[in-house]
């Protein structure tokens, strides 16, 4: 299962779960003190919200969620082939979840990219939400 993850800062956590749940046809799969997110099966996508007042309607950042470490390796292994870096956090905390995951260095345009998969839910984010700051 690999899907795409599209997370957007939002100003108010409460009316933007309400207009995605209207949009996206289901309700939140995930939601904790000023986080929420949606896993859409069709078209397969993990919508994530997080709350920033000020800064609503921005993108935060962009993931590939696949289905194991095996396959988070796989795909920095093929990256690191073409010439793309990568910084690597295993086994980190972020958005309520243990994660093993990496982040693409150098976009062109500057944007965020992640490419993580899920070990654990966790009752915390992280550390001042470094991860999705």
């Amino acid at each position: 299962m690999s899907r795409i993850q599209l997370a957007l800062d939002v100003d108010d956590l409460e009316a933007s779960i309400a207009f995605y749940s209207k949009l996206l046809g289901v309700e939140p799969a995930k939601v904790r003190p000023g986080y929420a997110n949606f896993a859409v099966v069709d078209p397969p996508l993990k919508l994530v919200l997080l709350e920033n007042p000020g800064r609503g309607g921005s993108l935060n950042h962009l993931g590939i969620e696949v289905a194991d470490t095996a396959e988070v390796d796989a795909v920095q292994a093929r990256l690191s082939g073409t010439g793309v870096d990568s910084s690597d956090e295993r086994d980190t905390t972020c958005c309520y979840a243990r994660q093993d995951k990496f982040w693409v260095d150098e976009t062109p345009d500057g944007e965020r990219w992640e490419v993580y998969t899920v070990l654990a839910d966790s009752p915390t984010s992280a550390p001042e939400a470094a991860c999705c700051s």
